[in-house]
C-alpha cells in the first residue's frame, strides 16, 4: 500500500476537488495545509508550479513521486484506487465530463473576480459572467440529484467547492445569482448534503473565508456591513 499524502490549503477549492475525490474512494491519506502567503522551502522544492493541491505518493520500496495539478490528481486516483467509480464507462459520456470540469474551472475564474471585487461596477460584471456560467450548467444538468443523474461523479467533486462559496455568500446578500435556474439549486442542495464534500473542508472554513473577504477588501463584505 503507497502512503498518499494531500498537501493543501484551508480555503483551496482545487484541494477540495482532491479530498473529495479521496473521501469518495475512501482511500486513507494525510492532509498538511500549508499558508501560501509563506509557502515552506520544502514545498517549493516539490511543487513545479508553487501551487497546491499536491498529492505526495510514498510507496512500499521508499521511493516517491509527487503529483500536482486538481485534474491530474483526480485522474489518477480514478485510474488507480478501489471505490466507486468517479468517470463515467462509456468513452464520449467520459470526455464530455471532462470538459464539464474544465468548465467548472473557468466559473472559479469569475468566482475569483466575484469575491475580490472592490467596486460595485466590477462586482456586476462578475455576477453577470457567473448568471450566465449557471445558466449554461442548467441546460446541461440531467434530473439529479448530480451532474449526469444518481452517480456522484468527478464532475461533481469539481463544482462542489464553487458552491460552498456560496454558502458564506448569501449571507451577506441575495446575488440573484441562482434565481430560475431549479436544477442547479437542487443540484446545489444535494452537493452540500454528500458527506465527502463536507469532509473536504475544517469546521473553520466560513469563518476563514469571511477573513479572507476582509483582507482582499471585498465589496462583498463591506456591503454586508453597511447594510
Amino acid at each position: 500500500m503507497s502512503k498518499l499524502t494531500l498537501i493543501s490549503h484551508h480555503l483551496c477549492p482545487y484541494v477540495q476537488r482532491a479530498a473529495i475525490a479521496l473521501l469518495e474512494k475512501q482511500v486513507p491519506f494525510e492532509r498538511i495545509n500549508i499558508d501560501l502567503a509563506n509557502k515552506p522551502d520544502w514545498f517549493l522544492k516539490i511543487s513545479p508550479l508553487g501551487k497546491v493541491p499536491l498529492l505526495r505518493i510514498e510507496q512500499a520500496d521508499g521511493s516517491e513521486t509527487v503529483l500536482f495539478e486538481s485534474s491530474v490528481i483526480c485522474e489518477y486516483l480514478e485510474e488507480t484506487q478501489p471505490g466507486a467509480a468517479l468517470h463515467p464507462a462509456d468513452p464520449l459520456a467520459r470526455a464530455r465530463h471532462r470538459g464539464w470540469m474544465e468548465f467548472g474551472s473557468s466559473v472559479l475564474s469569475d468566482l475569483w473576480g466575484y469575491e475580490t471585487a472592490e467596486d460595485a461596477q466590477q462586482l456586476e460584471t462578475k455576477r453577470k459572467a457567473l448568471a450566465a456560467k449557471f445558466e449554461t450548467v442548467e441546460a446541461a444538468l440531467a434530473d439529479g440529484p448530480y451532474f449526469s443523474g444518481a452517480s456522484f461523479s468527478l464532475v461533481d467533486a469539481v463544482f462542489a467547492p464553487v458552491f460552498r462559496y456560496f454558502d458564506l455568500f448569501d449571507t451577506l446578500g441575495d446575488s440573484g445569482i441562482f434565481d430560475g435556474l431549479e436544477r442547479v439549486q437542487r443540484w446545489r442542495k444535494a452537493l452540500c448534503e454528500r458527506a465527502s464534500v463536507k469532509g473536504a473542508v475544517g469546521d473553520d472554513y466560513s469563518s476563514r473565508l469571511r477573513e479572507f473577504l476582509r483582507q482582499h477588501n471585498s465589496i462583498l463584505l463591506r456591503q454586508s456591513v453597511a447594510a
